[in-house]
């Protein structure tokens, strides 16, 4: 396919776009074996608890996404906010991902204008795009299309933001020329591994679900929370962010976004665990609107901040 689209056309539209990182990997034969090998490694040990979509097949090979696929776009946006939670036990804890408009919602519509973009170059582009979507790694191809490298903590680092970042994927069948694959930078540095309350990150770059704060606050399904997870949950009750908040990236280099989205709701960033602990459905739905804080049912709101509160007078006693 002879298309004058180049690498440099589509990194300037999606920067255009208001995307702050993009990079650009091949699709090729053989890349997919090291990470086709570390999933089913993970999946084998089950460290993916409940969430049975992560054994997708198609997550293990991209072209079951899009069979003629040759070029994956990597974009992320920067999404943090300089809010600080207060420090006092009457207060739940967010994690800055939730703390604004839905980045579902954001990502989608700056990924499907650079789609239609692409689309309109020639009849024969062929183009999806996912934004924690669908059965892609897209850490995987953060790393290989230069955007940031996989850390110790299973996120996705980048030099100028830190792991503040949301990520999305653009597939193609177009050859675009590649960039070169992070190289990792945590070095010998083990804070996230250190912080972590329950051991989630049973060694570097692996992390079992089973024991994952972030999971269990917004995954989990079940009545009660396990009780080896209860005693350690510091007052989050919407995913977590200790093993970000301790990474000297994003001690170093986070900055503000300037995406006005991402700005905080004010009840998200210090929300008393008492109301959370009795919110109704209907304060629930009032008080989340266009928010990815919408997965965390009422019921499942109520447990982890109720969990948290008898965690608390336990400590007490």
């Amino acid at each position: 396919m002879d298309i004058s689209v180049t690498s440099t056309e589509v990194k300037q539209k999606a920067h255009s776009l208001g995307f702050h990182k993009v990079g650009i990997a091949a699709v090729d034969v053989d890349h997919n074996d090291s990470a086709e090998q570390n999933l089913k490694a993970w999946l084998g040990l089950g460290y993916q608890a409940e969430m049975d979509w992560m054994a997708n097949p198609r997550r293990l090979d991209i072209r079951a996404c899009m069979p003629k696929v040759k070029s994956v776009i990597s974009v992320a946006l920067n999404y943090y906010t300089p809010q600080q939670r207060p420090e006092s036990p009457e207060y739940g804890k967010i994690s800055r991902y939730g703390w604004g408009r839905d980045y579902h919602k954001v990502m989608h519509k700056k990924l499907k204008e650079l789609t239609f973009w692409l689309q309109a170059q020639a009849e024969e582009i062929q183009v999806r795009y996912y934004a924690d979507t669908g059965p892609v790694q897209d850490k995987v191809w953060a790393q290989r299309s230069g955007i940031g490298w996989i850390a110790k903590n299973g996120n996705v680092i980048t030099r100028e933001y830190g792991s503040w970042v949301f990520l999305g994927e653009v597939l193609t069948n177009l050859a675009l020329t590649p960039d070169t694959p992070h190289t990792s930078h945590c070095g010998s540095c083990t804070r996230c591994i250190q912080a972590c309350p329950t051991g989630a990150i049973t060694k570097p770059f692996v992390v079992d679900a089973n024991r994952c704060i972030a999971y269990h606050t917004i995954e989990n399904r079940a009545e009660n929370l396990p009780e080896s997870i209860k005693p350690h949950l510091e007052g989050w009750v919407a995913g977590c962010d200790i093993c970000q908040d301790v990474c000297p990236w994003n001690q170093r280099f986070a900055k503000e976004t300037d995406v006005v989205e991402f700005q905080p709701y004010p009840w998200n960033v210090a929300p008393r665990l008492t109301e959370l602990a009795t919110i109704s459905d209907q304060e629930w739905n009032r008080r989340f609107p266009a928010s990815a804080l919408r997965r965390i049912k009422p019921n499942m709101l109520r447990r982890n901040a109720q969990a948290n509160i008898d965690a608390s007078q336990k400590s007490v006693d």
